[in-house]
């Protein structure tokens, strides 16, 4: 179960990484730390305002809140990460009935090369499988998953102990 735990834990900072790439971007190409931040405050602007950029920063806090307390082995893990997969989930669902936002921001052109919203990236991730199936509802759905697996991963189980022994 410490091996699965791991790996979950490296899957949720993974997922946590990929969804705040296009904020962290900016940072990493060099760039001198106020041009940065321009381009960074540029993407929440463009990227729908402030509620979507809440949205967005919420869920990549609380899925590493989640990981650290996955790797701990601590069971609150688990309403970390179904916290952090609310956030997700009612920014995806917006970004998808949005006309406006980010759905359309033009922000990839010019921040991230490989795209950078979360609605195209989740279907250049899902375009090679063929899937005839709406990269939002795949990509919720696997999410959904790996957070029953954490709830399983994290459960306490009751230890069986002979008589006369002490707790721990």
């Amino acid at each position: 179960m410490k091996i699965l735990r791991f790996v979950l834990v490296l899957a949720v900072i993974g997922y946590a990484g990929w969804l705040a790439w296009p904020f962290l971007s900016p940072f990493f190409e060099g760039a001198e730390p106020s041009v940065a931040t321009e381009r960074a405050s540029a993407m929440v602007e463009a990227g729908g305002g402030i509620p979507q950029a809440v949205f967005w920063i919420g869920a990549v806090v609380l899925y590493l809140i989640a990981a650290i307390l996955l790797g701990s082995g601590n069971p609150r893990a688990a309403v970390a990460y179904f916290l952090g997969f609310l956030a997700d989930a009612a920014l995806r669902l917006a970004i998808d009935r949005s006309s406006g936002g980010l759905a359309n921001a033009s922000i990839q052109a010019d921040t991230y090369a490989g795209g950078g919203e979360i609605a195209q990236r989740s279907a250049e991730a899902v375009a090679p499988a063929g899937l005839p199936v709406d990269p939002t509802w795949l990509v919720l759905g696997v999410l959904l998953v790996v957070g029953v697996i954490i709830v399983a991963v994290t459960r306490r189980r009751p230890r069986r102990r002979i008589p006369g022994q002490l707790t721990v």
